[in-house]
């Protein structure tokens, strides 16, 4: 009997606190659920990374680790060279000379408004004498000339490749002293004189010797062609060029030149 009371008693219990359960706060709503709307792959998704990337650093060699090297200077954008330039003459008569200088000797006559070629120039861009293409090529002054094109981008073909005409009459010269004034930078050069006969003068005007320099000057090097009669010549030279100075001496008569004999040249 008694354990039939107690067996209901823990019913009751049971019952009672099973509704109080179902019947609790009315208002009380569900727990929400997390719903994921968004179209990316779902976080349970595997994410494999591909291959490592991988840096190798080269050190630099130490010979080329050179701190406070100075930096050498801007060179100037040398001028595009040309085969030839077209030209018309524009004086009455104008000198084509053997030489590039009017000191040189005189080959032919160019009439106004013929059309020539121009196939050279010297070795300096103070020059404005320019070689004439010819059966026999000789140079011009182009102060005379109207030139289609920069005459500076011509090839430079004096001294090297283009030569002055050679005397079999005459030997060459030779150098005997070549001095400098440091305080004036004027040099003098001397030479053995070469007489030349009367007869072999192409006219009263004509010097027996030229002196070709290519001197300093303004921080630039010049070509300066020289002539005289006498065996002995001065000159300034200054000092502040990159490129040497340099010259050579030849002997003139109507027929060619003889030489050239080079100028040992006097340093500052």
């Amino acid at each position: 009997m008694k354990i039939k009371n107690i067996y209901f008693l823990v019913l009751f219990i049971t019952t009672t606190f099973a509704c109080i359960l179902s019947n609790g706060d009315p208002t009380a709503s569900p727990s929400p659920i997390a719903v994921n709307t968004s179209t990316s792959s779902p976080l349970t998704e595997t994410f494999t990374p591909g291959a490592a990337l991988t840096f190798t650093l080269t050190p630099l060699p130490t010979d080329t680790l050179a701190p406070n090297t100075p930096t050498e200077p801007p060179t100037s954008i040398p001028i595009p060279t040309v085969e030839s330039l077209k030209a018309k003459v524009t004086a009455e008569r104008l000198s084509c000379r053997y030489g590039p200088g009017p000191e040189y000797l005189y080959l032919f006559a160019l009439r106004q408004n013929a059309n020539i070629n121009l196939i050279g120039r010297v070795d300096a861009e103070n020059w404005n004498w320019f070689m004439v293409e010819n059966q026999v090529n000789c140079w011009v002054n182009a102060e005379f000339l109207e030139i289609q094109g920069d005459p500076l981008s011509l090839p430079i073909v004096y001294p090297d490749i283009a030569k002055l005409p050679v005397t079999p009459y005459y030997p060459p010269s030779e150098v005997l002293t070549a001095e400098r004034n440091v305080s004036t930078n004027e040099i003098t050069v001397s030479w053995v004189e070469i007489p030349v006969s009367p007869g072999d003068f192409e006219d009263d005007s004509m010097q027996t010797y030229i002196i070709e320099v290519w001197r300093c000057e303004g921080g630039q090097v010049i070509f300066d062609p020289l002539a005289t009669r006498f065996a002995a010549i001065k000159f300034v030279d200054e000092p502040g060029c990159v490129q040497p100075s340099h010259g050579r001496v030849f002997v003139q008569e109507k027929h060619g030149y003889a030489g050239p004999a080079e100028i040992p040249w006097p340093q500052p």
